[in-house]
């Protein structure tokens, strides 16, 4: 037998076989047997429980899109959001993610559709529309935002709406145990705690979500980390050597890979970690860890909702599943951290300051033709104010566009300090391995000590900041060590 001829015509088959398969993933159907084009997209619910739809207040967007372009159809498959990450990371590797996906997604730059030129066009859907980019309020999406540009400054989502949270209380349980107002100050927090617990409440609902820890952990290490802006600030918006209003992901990984910022050097993360530890054990749910999310609205959902806790972290679209509840509620900032709460604190009020990580969807660069213009019609649709301000009015929505208007009956959320964006954001350098998960589980509940944990942080930021370089295809000296 001739093996040589044998091996050459088993690769020929082969090769041809993954080209049949590579061709029929990307060359679906643009069009269906009445001509119509249909789209889908997928990702988590952020507005309800409902397996299977985010909600009317989005039907009717979808219905109003498709009244508008009746020759489009517009499909939407609600994931859950424990697993939404991971189905779409799988689904984008093997070419079969549909035309949009939630942009939290773990993917590389060259996985999805850059934007640039067609943010560059107008948009249709807006009267007098030169650009489309300039239908966004440039603080949050436009040459000047360091969180709208990926690792290899394209832009590559478009965001719905604006996110922001903080806490959402129960002014009945309030009353009912003697807080007079809302806490202002972290140790405002905690006697307010012990006051919630004395009159039978659990103070803070919460789970084992990265959510809740994130919502706990981010406020604090923004406060601390202030007094490290002129000393992180090498890099303006678009990547190039420079300044920013605001430390971005390029700043932290130059640090972090020149060894000038660590989790061990940096006092105030280990101090925010001690602080954030506190709140959990003082307030949040007994025996957290083994509560799972029930949803993008609300920590420990279940309990809030019921009116057995009376605190939860909530985003500011999560207010419209408090609208049967039989109890007053109202929404706060995080409280600020004084020098008596920590002699490491700046002084300073809480910030979080609203952004773009709200709704965002992308599109996988395996997208094309007709699928993929009808596509970036139906984000130019939801970028408009026609098509935006009714969703956002029926969803608690903050709006990334200039002319758009945001949700009523948030002003403890959108208004004051905490709506400013910080100068130094918590770093957030988790690697794509880990994204989504409660990386401080094991520190929270006792189990991990301090300095493990700052020792794991410290590989996830490094690991981090070498995901970053490669997907940026950064050149400078220090991003290739």
């Amino acid at each position: 037998m001739n093996h040589g001829r044998f091996l050459r015509v088993s690769l020929a088959s082969a090769l041809t076989g993954a080209l049949l398969l590579s061709t029929a993933a990307c060359s679906q159907p643009s069009t269906d047997s009445s001509g119509k084009i249909t789209i889908t997209l997928a990702g988590p619910n952020q507005w309800n429980s409902d397996p299977a739809s985010f909600g009317p207040a989005w039907e009717d967007l979808v219905k109003r899109f498709e009244k508008r372009e009746p020759s489009i159809t517009v499909k939407t498959t609600v994931l859950p959001l424990a697993e939404f990450k991971q189905t779409l990371a799988t689904q984008l590797a093997a070419g079969t993610a549909p035309e949009l996906i939630f942009s939290q997604t773990s993917h590389k730059p060259d996985q999805i559709v850059a934007l640039d030129k067609y943010l560059d066009k107008p948009n249709p859907y807006v009267a007098g529309s030169k650009r489309w980019l300039d239908g966004f309020t440039q603080d949050y999406f436009g040459p000047h935002a360091t969180a709208a540009r990926n690792a290899a400054n394209n832009y590559e989502f478009i965001p719905f709406n604006l996110y922001i949270f903080g806490l959402y209380y129960n002014k009945d349980a309030f009353a009912k145990a003697g807080v007079d107002a809302a806490p202002t100050t972290y140790g405002e927090l905690i006697a307010a705690c012990g006051k919630l617990k004395q009159a039978g409440y659990t103070p803070l609902a919460y789970d084992n979500s990265w959510i809740a820890q994130n919502s706990t952990v981010k406020p604090i290490m923004s406060m601390l980390l202030t007094k490290h802006f002129e000393q992180l600030n090498q890099f303006a918006a678009d990547g190039t050597p420079g300044s920013s209003t605001q430390i971005s992901k390029k700043d932290f990984a130059k640090a972090i890979l020149t060894g000038e910022f660590t989790p061990e050097k940096a006092p105030e993360i280990g101090a925010g970690l001690e602080l954030a530890k506190k709140v959990v054990d003082e307030c949040a749910t007994k025996n957290w860890s083994g509560v799972s999310s029930t949803g993008a609205a609300f920590t420990g959902g279940q309990e809030f909702l019921s009116g057995k806790a009376a605190m939860s972290f909530g985003a500011n679209f999560s207010a419209n599943n408090l609208a049967d509840t039989q109890w007053k509620w109202a929404t706060m900032p995080f409280p600020t951290i004084t020098k008596e709460d920590s002699p490491l604190s700046t002084g300073e009020k809480a910030r979080l300051g609203a952004t773009v990580g709200g709704t965002s969807y992308m599109i996988p660069s395996y997208i094309r033709g007709a699928k993929l213009d009808a596509t970036i019609k139906f984000l130019q649709y939801v970028s408009s104010p026609e098509g935006a301000q009714p969703w956002l009015n029926k969803t608690g929505g903050i709006p990334s566009l200039t002319k758009a208007a945001p949700a009523p009956g948030l002003e403890g959320l959108t208004a004051g300090e905490w709506a400013l964006s910080p100068t130094v954001p918590d770093p957030q350098f988790v690697p794509k391995a880990l994204s989504g998960q409660g990386i401080y589980t094991g520190y929270l509940t006792g189990t991990k000590s301090l300095d493990q944990q700052l020792a794991d942080m410290h590989k996830q930021w490094v690991d981090t900041a070498k995901e970053l370089a490669a997907d940026g295809a950064w050149t400078d000296s220090w991003a290739k060590g």
